[in-house]
């Protein structure tokens, strides 16, 4: 019964945020979504690494070890909730990009974004406001683009969050 209420809210708000794309270009949405695409990641940690003296080898290091344990653990719980895309299970339903896997719980943009903007706001607390906000127009854009819930962007974040508090953690 709460399963089914807290399912019923979930896929509401999932419809309520989608619909807000109705009729509108959507290359912004991409464009902040591909941003969570790993890239970014890789580049703003070597750019800290050969540039910045006081935290930029720790950096590194740190979202080398974080998105080490993430992505295996982000993999075993798609498998394991095996949760099927909005754009997958709803009918009469156009998502405005192709998903890159088949499950959508958590979200791993949301996850990987979370946990850039966490190691960012540890090592320099002064873009901690930005990297966050970035990181939850990421989970947003997900839900707008139609590949995601809710739900998976929480999951996502949490997993992000977790990942990050126990690296930081690993290296202190």
């Amino acid at each position: 019964m709460v399963m089914n209420l807290f399912a019923r809210a979930d896929t509401q708000l999932f419809y309520w945020l989608f619909n807000k794309t109705a009729g509108r270009n959507c290359a912004p949405i991409r464009w902040i979504s591909r941003t969570g695409d790993g890239h970014l990641y890789l580049t703003l940690g070597l750019v800290l690494w050969f540039f910045e003296p006081t935290h930029g080898d720790l950096f590194l290091y740190s979202a080398l070890l974080a998105y080490a344990l993430e992505l295996p653990i982000y993999v075993v719980l798609k498998k394991l909730f095996k949760r099927t895309r909005p754009c997958d299970l709803l009918r009469n339903f156009n998502a405005h990009i192709s998903p890159s896997d088949k499950f959508s719980l958590p979200s791993g943009h949301t996850a990987a974004a979370f946990l850039m903007a966490s190691l960012v706001a540890h090592y320099y607390p002064l873009f901690a406001l930005p990297v966050y906000a970035w990181a939850s127009t990421i989970g947003l854009s997900r839900v707008l683009l139609g590949v995601h819930y809710p739900s998976d962007i929480l999951a996502g974040i949490c997993l992000g969050m977790t990942i990050s508090v126990f690296s930081l953690s690993l290296l202190a």
